[in-house]
Parts: structure tokens; sequence; C-alpha cells
């Protein structure tokens, strides 16, 4: 990488940061404090965990086909503004009402899919994979220290002082913003970085794809209904809040050991799939384990380490399972399709969460969170693993070439997987077997980048 792009990479990084601690650093203090607000109920507290999930799931798209039209910085300012403003709102809030309001706010700061197209913009197509890498190891840190300092943090300054200090974070990634972010020269409509309007369908139709949807969306739901309960039960064994962090931070630094040999298995061995079903059927049992199990500091460890060694290895391996399956120039409305459903099932997971512990409890929460996998599951049972494969960028400046012509030349030579045109550009992706030798080319057919 250049001096520019390592500078750009690790400015997105830190904003990525910023701004997941700002969202991370509620999910173990929200349910603890939130109480103290005037007509809480469980199904409300619930619906404030979750409902930033709504405002993200919805608008990240929109707002990142809109950052093509009036530029990504304006997009970013944007939504880190907004998000700032929700952080102001809950923390002068007195009612659980607006609390929600605050959090809805902050989700409608929805620039995941802009922030996704900045790193495509200000990186080289060599350096992509590995700018990307970066800023997926940026959100797993951000979690981690979200965990250990959110409560600390909720001791000292109240629910009202956490919520001012993600409205900081945000005022911060506005300065990183204007200050250490190049400006785009130019702003790249590259389908396999960010989300184009024309491929949602198909997107939506593919049925792996909507494989992996539907289980990022349980998963995430899983996690969002699980801190609906554990803080509540560590409070419950005598820890107070500023001390939880000493359970989360063992249990998450051993849960990230305990997934990499997971990883590997499924790297060296080619068991995706199979790893895949493992890791869901590891929920299951879990999720099962802590409906029925005794509340004790050692089932609540338990609890923890096994649902976090499942969940960080589906975080770590649906991304790349979606990039091997995507077809050809659909990754990045894949990928942003993905995220939505992703914060779609945060949303669901706090709403329905909280509606099944005010109603009937915890353990319907964890039984609830059970049967989601097992359909899960279920859904897996067809999924079919292609082979490893790349995407090619195809231009031509002569010959007149229709899509039907194309395709039918191209996806017939050795290798050829599936391909995507746009014949006004002149312009087409191809997926492709690695080793694919583009010789075979017809004449006139160049690989762009």
């Amino acid at each position: 990488m250049s001096a520019l792009e390592r500078r750009a990479v690790a400015a997105l990084a830190c904003l990525y940061v910023f701004r997941m601690l700002g969202l991370f650093m509620l999910l173990p203090v929200l349910p603890l404090y939130a109480a103290d607000y005037a007509l809480s109920t469980p199904v409300l507290v619930g619906l404030a965990l979750g409902i930033y999930g709504l405002g993200q799931a919805l608008l990240q798209i929109p707002l990142g086909m809109l950052s093509d039209r009036v530029g990504r910085k304006p997009v970013i300012i944007g939504g880190l503004l907004l998000f700032a403003a929700g952080g102001l709102l809950a923390a002068s809030a007195e009612s659980i009402f607006t609390v929600i309001l605050g959090r809805l706010l902050q989700g409608a700061g929805a620039i995941a899919s802009t922030l996704t197209a900045t790193v495509a913009d200000l990186t080289r197509e060599q350096h992509r994979s590995k700018a990307m890498a970066v800023i997926g190891m940026s959100i797993g840190v951000s979690f981690g220290i979200a965990m250990v300092i959110g409560p600390g943090i909720a001791s000292v300054a109240g629910i009202s002082g956490l919520f001012l200090v993600t409205a900081a974070l945000a005022g911060v990634g506005v300065v990183i913003t204007l200050t250490l972010i190049p400006s785009p020269q130019v702003q790249l409509r590259d389908p396999r970085s960010q989300p184009l309007a024309g491929m949602l369908i198909r997107c939506l139709q593919t049925p792996d794809l909507m494989r992996l949807n539907i289980g990022v969306f349980v998963l995430h739901a899983a996690m969002m209904a699980l801190f609906l309960i554990i803080p509540g039960r560590l409070q419950g064994l005598g820890m107070v809040p500023e001390h939880h962090w000493y359970m989360y931070l063992p249990v998450m630094a051993g849960a990230f050991v305990l997934m990499v040999p997971g990883i590997i298995l499924a790297e060296t061995r080619q068991w995706h799939t199979r790893m895949l079903r493992i890791a869901i059927i590891l929920l299951i049992l879990i999720e099962l384990a802590a409906a029925v199990m005794p509340t004790t500091l050692l089932t609540v460890t338990v609890v923890l380490l096994i649902f976090f060694t499942g969940f960080n290895y589906l975080e770590a391996s649906l991304p790349a399972l979606l990039s091997r399956i995507a077809y050809a120039g659909g990754k990045g409305t894949a990928m942003g399709v993905f995220a939505s459903f992703q914060f779609l099932g945060a949303f669901c997971g706090g709403a329905l969460g909280g509606w099944l512990l005010g109603h009937w409890g915890e353990a319907a929460v964890f039984l609830a969170a059970a049967l989601a996998a097992v359909v899960w599951l279920l859904c897996t049972r067809h999924m079919a693993l292609p082979a490893r494969n790349i995407s090619l960028s195809l231009r031509w400046h002569s010959g007149e070439w229709t899509a039907d012509r194309l395709k039918s030349e191209v996806l017939a030579l050795p290798g050829a997987m599936d391909m995507t045109v746009f014949e006004p550009q002149s312009q087409a992706y191809l997926r492709v077997e690695q080793g694919f030798d583009t010789k075979l080319l017809p004449a006139g057919i160049d690989v762009h980048e």
C-alpha cells in the first residue's frame, strides 16, 4: 500500500471503531439501567436495545447510493451528526420512549455502506481485500473493548453519561473525516464493493445468498436477545455492573482462541459447510442449556463462552462464504443486503426478545433463539459451496457485443462460472475458478484492473 492508502485505511478503521464503540458499549449496560426510566417495561427495553438496527437496516443501502450522487464525505458527516444527535437526545431522556427515539436516530446515521464504498475509492484493487480485513479486525476489536469499558463508564457517569460518550465519539469521527480521510478523486461504482439498485432483486432470488442472510439475521437476533438477560443474571449473582468486565474480558478472549481451530479446519480441509452446521448446532445446544440450567457463575460463564465461540466463528465465516457464493459483479449488493439482514436481526432480537421476556420469562427467550437456529440449520441442508473463485472486470472497446452473445462465448470457456453484463457501459463482470486462463477470452475483450 502507498502512504496515502495506509493513512486512509487507518482513518477509516478508526471511524469504524468509534462508531462501533458507540453501539456496543450499550449492549451490556442498557438493560441494567433501563428500569430507572419512566414507563420502562421489558418490551420497551428490548425495543430500545434493538431499534438501532432498524434504522441501519432501512437506510444504509439508500444512503450508500446517495453518496454516489452527493459525495462520500457529506453522507459520512451527516450520518455521524445524526448518531451524535441521537446520543444527546437519549442522554437527556427521562422516559424510555425518548431513549427509543434517540436510539432510532442513532441508527438512522447508517453509513456502513458509504464507508465501504470509500475504502474502494481510496485503495487500489490489489490492496482492497487487505483494507477490508483491517476494517473487519477493527470491528472485532471494538466489540471486545466495548464489553470492558461500557460498564465502567456507566458506573461512573450513569447511562446518560454513556450516551454522552457515544455522542462525543461520533464528534471525533467527524473530525477524523474532515482532517484525515482524503477526498476521493474518483467515486467508483464498482458492484463488487458497493450495492447497485438494479441487482437487489437478483440477490434476493439467489437461494444460497438468502440462506446466509437468514443465518446472519438469526445470529444477531440471538446475540441481542442474550444481552437482554445476561447483565441481569450477573447482577443477580452479586456482581456489580462496574465489575461485569471481569466476566466479559476473559470470556471474549477465550472465545476468540477457541474459534481459531474451526477456522483452520474449514480452510485446510474445505469443511466450510460442515463447520457452519457444527457452529449452528453449538448455538442450539447452548441456548437450550441456558433455558433450563440454574443460574450460577459457572453456568453463565459456560453459556457466554460457548455462545461467543460459535458467534465469533460464524461472524468471521459468513462474509467469507458470501464472497464465494455471490454472483459475478454482485458482491457489493450481496454484502449490502447481508448487512441489512444483520441489523434487522439485531432489531428483532431486541424487540421480540423483550416481548418474550416481559410475557413469558427468560427461558422463553432462549427457547425462541434455539428454535430460530433450528430453522437456520434446516435452511443449510441444500447449501452448495462453489469452488474457490475470483471476479474479473471485463471491458471491450471494439466490436459489437450483445449480452447474450458475450455470455454464450465466455461462459463456454473452461473455468468460467457466471457473468453479469452491463451492455451500455461495455463492461461485464465474470466469476471464474482460480487458475482461469484469461488468454482464452475472445479478441477485443480485455481484463480491466
